[in-house]
């Protein structure tokens, strides 16, 4: 009888009155115990209500409902499709929406709506999937944001494809410990052609020297990164890079001459075929013909074997640092002991020496840097440390 009353009242009352009494008959709806006949007549109303004049009354409706696993799925349905206001918290909260209506939103919405959908809570991979694919900016951000969302790695890079250039973007996506290292890399390369065509544009560096400049920093990049990778991780972003054509002999030498071996020997096992153990062996003998051969059926150009073959030798002697700072930045003695080496190599060609060189250019400078830096943090540590001697 009282739902027959507001169906009549409802009718005249003015738009704010009609959203308030919404909301009470919503609330009935899901918190009070109604009589079967009291729950169809009020399921009637709030149908009748999805056709209101005002958006104010379908709004106080979505209000109630969004986060009602028990709320009628035909009107909940019916306010997902409604204007932004009103389906924004139904999109954002509700479990009563299936995939298939998530991701058919994403297809047809604005970025507003793709926004509210891209910060559910358990975001399955398929509807992240068409966020990447198709989503807005602002929506992909907010799925980086969202940590229950299950993006899936060709999610990851679908979206640094379609707005890696954006700052935001990147900046969101570099801070998450768990991105996979091949998309990690894709962002970087982004970056780096972002930069690049930037400081062509204002005429700071000629395109020649800007691409040379960008292909260093993507080379010291790229082991920084591959230095956090290990197992499989290194495997897929090995066989990225060989993909995007960054798997260069010049890269696979910075590798070694960084003490990164693992990512040298996975460079080898994707390019020759061979197996990791086979690789293995043969990088560790260091030497002879059985080296000769795993560089040859890698493809890598004869004019490099010098330095390999140095850097292999000298192994032994110098050795490598195996922690990850020591597998990130070029050794100054071994570069400069292969360099050494590859000048009175008859074999050695002059682009081999021109590229050990400006290797070793980089670790000078970096080593200086590193000094500096331990001596500024020394000298700001002076007075503590003899304040506490004095102690």
């Amino acid at each position: 009888m009282i739902v027959r009353q507001f169906i009549s009242w409802v009718r005249t009352a003015p738009a704010t009155e009609r959203a308030e009494a919404t909301r009470s008959l919503a609330r009935a709806w899901i918190f009070s115990d109604l009589t079967d006949d009291d729950r169809a007549a009020a399921e009637g109303a709030l149908l009748m209500l999805l056709d209101d004049a005002s958006p104010l009354v379908r709004q106080a409706m979505a209000e109630v409902f969004s986060r009602s696993p028990v709320a009628p799925a035909a009107i909940v349905q019916a306010l997902s499709l409604d204007q932004p206001s009103v389906a924004l918290p139904v999109l954002e909260h509700s479990t009563l929406l299936i995939d298939a209506d998530l991701v058919d939103i994403v297809a047809t919405g604005n970025s507003e709506l793709q926004c509210a959908i891209a910060r559910r809570q358990g975001l399955p991979a398929s509807v992240c999937a068409a966020i990447a694919e198709v989503g807005s900016a602002a929506a992909a951000l907010e799925l980086i944001e969202n940590p229950a969302a299950e993006l899936a790695d060709f999610s990851w890079d679908r979206i640094v494809e379609r707005h890696g250039h954006l700052a935001a973007i990147r900046e969101s996506m570099l801070v998450l410990d768990d991105l996979p290292a091949a998309t990690r890399l894709a962002l970087v390369a982004k970056l780096s052609d972002t930069l690049t065509r930037f400081v062509v544009g204002r005429n700071w560096l000629s395109p020649e020297r800007a691409e040379r400049v960008a292909s260093e920093a993507m080379a010291r990049s790229t082991v920084n990164i591959a230095s956090r990778s290990r197992g499989d991780e290194m495997a897929d972003l090995v066989h990225h890079l060989r993909a995007v054509g960054q798997l260069t002999p010049g890269l696979i030498l910075r590798a070694l001459l960084s003490g990164n071996l693992e990512l040298f020997d996975q460079a080898l096992v994707e390019l020759s075929g061979l197996s990791p153990a086979r690789v293995a062996a043969v990088v560790e003998e260091g030497a002879g013909n059985s080296l000769t051969a795993l560089l040859t059926r890698a493809g890598l150009p004869e004019s490099t074997f010098p330095a390999f073959r140095a850097a292999l030798a000298a192994r032994g002697e110098i050795g490598f640092i195996n922690s990850v700072g020591g597998a990130v930045r070029l050794r100054r003695q071994m570069v400069e002991r292969v360099l050494t080496i590859c000048e009175t190599d008859p074999a050695a060609t002059e682009p081999l020496l021109i590229l050990l060189r400006r290797f070793a250019t980089e670790s000078a400078r970096e080593e200086a840097r590193v000094f500096c830096d331990e001596l500024a943090i020394q000298q700001a540590m002076a007075p503590f440390y003899r304040d506490l001697i004095a102690a």
